[in-house]
């Protein structure tokens, strides 16, 4: 197996790993008590574009949807890159995800005795879990040279997670008013100290 396919496959293993803990606790939030879940494809069609990409890498892994192998050599550089980036990325989220402990679910939801979550990486940034997603999976499909995963990343799932982001915006504002104007001004909405 090519190097860097084999260094994808062992950090999505141990980083899915390290994660599953925090997507089990996210499932069982779907099942409990919330104040407030709005109604919205942006609860579940992200997820589930981040999940096919996720299938399509494991994929792109076993050389099933990259380009040939004599791309991939003139391209080494761009998979070096493609592989530091997801490699990063993939343990941000992670970080990203405990940070947040009990706050945290795989819905845009407000739990009782929910907390709007400012400190951590969120000091910075107030989704860093969606662009550590599209970042890991875009960094993914350029070290595997994956011609599905890649426009897949730039295309559709973006434009999705920057949506889920603004609709949880709106929500955070609606339940943490001050607090959430006062942490707006202090981070960045995706890109650390803008916006």
């Amino acid at each position: 197996m090519d190097p860097i396919n084999l260094l994808v496959a062992i950090n999505l293993f141990v980083t899915t790993s390290a994660n599953f803990s925090g997507a089990k606790k996210g499932f069982k939030t779907s099942i409990t008590k919330v104040v407030e879940r709005p109604e919205t494809f942006l609860q579940k069609t992200p997820p589930n574009v981040a999940a096919l990409i996720l299938v399509l890498t494991i994929l792109s892994i076993f050389k099933i949807g990259t380009m040939p192998a004599e791309f991939e050599q003139n391209y080494q550089s761009l998979r070096i890159i493609g592989l530091i980036l997801f490699v990063l990325f993939s343990w941000v989220q992670i970080i990203s995800y405990k940070t947040l402990g009990n706050n945290y679910a795989q819905d845009i939801v407000i739990m009782k005795g929910h907390n709007l979550v400012s400190n951590g990486i969120y000091r910075f940034i107030r989704h860093p879990q969606y662009v550590s997603q599209v970042l890991s999976d875009l960094g993914a499909g350029l070290a595997l040279m994956s011609y599905l995963v890649t426009p897949l990343v730039l295309l559709v799932e973006i434009p999705l997670f920057i949506m889920r982001a603004i609709a949880e915006e709106k929500m955070l504002s609606k339940h943490f008013w001050n607090e959430h104007i006062v942490y707006k001004k202090r981070s960045g909405f995706i890109i650390p100290f803008l916006g």
